[in-house]
């Protein structure tokens, strides 16, 4: 408290509540609840991403309620807004996926609305899947008032036959299925048990990874975010989450004080160390552009380089998320990788204490084997890999936690949008050893850059095919895609990159270990190609979708759009 007796968190919403002249808005708050009293306090915003559409948000009603208790309680008045959320698992393979990304920048606009709106002393943004926690986390830097984000949760497996399954195993029953390997009952078996309620997919997909990504970066509470969706405990860490905005906003603690090259740097080798999604280059670069600091691919190449792989987690590995957390979660792998020497130890998190400090609380479950010491790592270097050369001039990404193939050549098969593709999957037209090259799915080509889940897992699940193509694409992958896959290559096919001059036929060489993806044609044979390309028509004339694809940057820089 100052010396006349009003909390020092109350610094913002003062020129909302206070004085004869702000009666009327007083008037319009008191009339849904609000007391004289609640007004005199610090005011938090609380921007939820509630929906009952899919598992992953659908529980963030109690969560909100808990955070708002834990306001109360540290002396402070909630007051819950909602925003947008769009599912990556119910639109995959649809029209609809290009929304996802889209969401991203509509989360982190509305947020920054509201919040900039109602003047707001301080900021919980209550996240439970893959765009969620990018775009609160963009908003929150934007604004940067004192806040962190707060992660639903992830589901807990399914099983079927004792064995635990995800939402992984379901897209890549598809693909079984579709190659004649899985009867329609055997289907239904993986479909009615791999998600068993709420909460966001299970594996070091995209949503864990961002949200463990979040807690190394400092932004959200390490140990608190990470509790599993419906455990018993999540109700008591959202309470804590709630009372440590209130210190945050006290101690006038700020995203731009936290979010740093250096906790940039230590969230990358978080993922890199995990095996996580590829998404986490996009948003990670879009994060770091609302702090000013530049952030590129060759970051992510660097640190994963010197990063070895320690979780042993799904899609390439044996474990979920929630064995992850039981393990000793991510207080346990800041320990490992404070023991490497591979984290800046002294960055600050939102809990108001450095890493180190966090790092050093750390419990291990007994004979745990998901999270590998670093003198005993899984592999030497981390999961992500940058590839750049003639197709990519400005880079692409690739996962290889989940495989071991570190060069293929073949020749291209080339479709313009992920159904062609699909379809050409599906129908068993597609031959081992070939390339299957998707474009024109880009962040202004789709627009939108879809994730491509449901063809990643039905190649994966073709034997004759797991292990003999790959796949190239402008357009992303879920973090549940394994197998030879690179995304993200930019420049995109709808601003004339190199990857639109690809023609059926024309022979693509990956080499992992040069860091290399190129087609096997003469420069002056590709510049000619290009020169002679023509822009497609836009896909959308108007609304959400031209906006985006009018605005929208690069893959390499983020795809953000301002």
């Amino acid at each position: 408290m100052s010396q006349n007796g009003k909390d020092d968190a109350k610094r913002i919403s003062n020129a909302l509540t206070e004085g004869p002249n702000r009666a009327g808005a007083r008037a319009m708050l008191r009339s849904i609840g609000f007391t004289k009293e609640d007004l005199y306090k610090p005011i938090i915003g609380i921007a939820n991403t509630w929906t009952e559409i899919g598992p992953c948000n659908f529980h963030l009603r109690t969560i909100a309620e808990a955070v708002k208790q834990g306001i109360r309680e540290a002396g402070g008045t909630p007051m819950e807004f909602n925003t947008i959320t769009i599912s990556d698992g119910i639109t995959m393979g649809t029209e609809g996926m290009k929304a996802s990304l889209i969401s991203r920048e509509v989360i982190a606009d509305s947020v920054e609305l509201v919040t900039r709106g109602n003047l707001f002393d301080g900021l919980v943004c209550i996240a439970g899947c893959d765009k969620n926690m990018p775009g609160t986390v963009m908003s929150l830097a934007r604004l940067n008032i004192p806040g962190l984000m707060l992660y639903g949760g992830s589901i807990a497996p399914g099983y079927l036959n004792n064995k635990a399954i995800t939402i992984q195993d379901v897209y890549e029953a598809i693909g079984a299925h579709s190659a004649g390997k899985l009867s329609d009952a055997g289907l239904e078996a993986i479909e009615a048990n791999a998600c068993p309620g709420a909460g966001a997919c299970g594996g070091q997909f995209t949503a864990n990874t961002m949200a463990m990504a979040c807690e190394f970066l400092g932004i959200s509470p390490i140990g608190l975010s990470g509790v599993p969706a419906l455990s018993p405990e999540k109700h008591a860490a959202s309470r804590l989450a709630g009372a440590m905005v209130m210190e945050l906003a006290r101690q006038n603690l700020r995203p731009s004080q936290i979010i740093t090259r250096e906790s940039l740097e230590n969230a990358i080798t978080a993922v890199a160390a995990s095996g996580g999604s590829t998404n986490a280059v996009l948003h990670l670069i879009a994060i770091a552009n609302e702090v000013g600091i530049k952030l590129t691919v060759d970051d992510f190449d660097r640190i994963s380089r010197n990063t070895p792989l320690l979780c042993d987690l799904k899609p390439g590995g044996k474990y979920v998320a929630t064995d992850y957390h039981n393990a000793g979660g991510s207080r346990l792998l800041a320990a490992r990788l404070i023991d490497a020497g591979l984290l800046h130890k002294d960055c600050i998190h939102v809990t108001g204490r450095t890493i180190a400090e966090e790092a050093a609380e750390a419990v291990e479950a007994p004979d745990q084997d998901v999270i590998h010491p670093a003198s005993s790592p899984i592999k030497p270097t981390g999961g992500l890999v940058i590839l750049k050369g003639n197709l990519a001039p400005e880079g692409c990404v690739i996962k290889v936690a989940g495989h071991n193939r570190l060069e293929h050549r073949g020749p291209a098969r080339v479709f313009d949008c992920e159904e062609d593709a699909f379809r050409a999957v599906d129908s068993g037209s597609i031959k081992p050893n070939e390339v299957l090259v998707i474009r024109y799915e880009g962040p202004k080509g789709g627009p939108g850059m879809r994730e491509m889940l449901q063809i990643t897992a039905a190649l994966v699940a073709i034997p004759e095919l797991s292990e003999t193509v790959a796949l190239l694409t402008d357009g992303r992958f879920s973090g549940a895609t394994r197998g030879l896959m690179v995304g993200h290559v930019a420049p995109e096919a709808a601003v004339g990159g190199p990857i639109a001059a690809i023609r059926e036929g024309d022979i693509i060489h990956f080499d992992i270990p040069n860091r290399k993806l190129e087609v096997e044609i003469p420069e002056k044979e590709l510049q000619s190609r290009l020169q002679n390309w023509k822009a497609p028509e836009p896909k959308y004339k108007r609304g959400v979708f031209r906006k985006y694809a009018d605005a929208v940057s690069s893959a390499s820089l983020g795809a953000v759009t301002n």
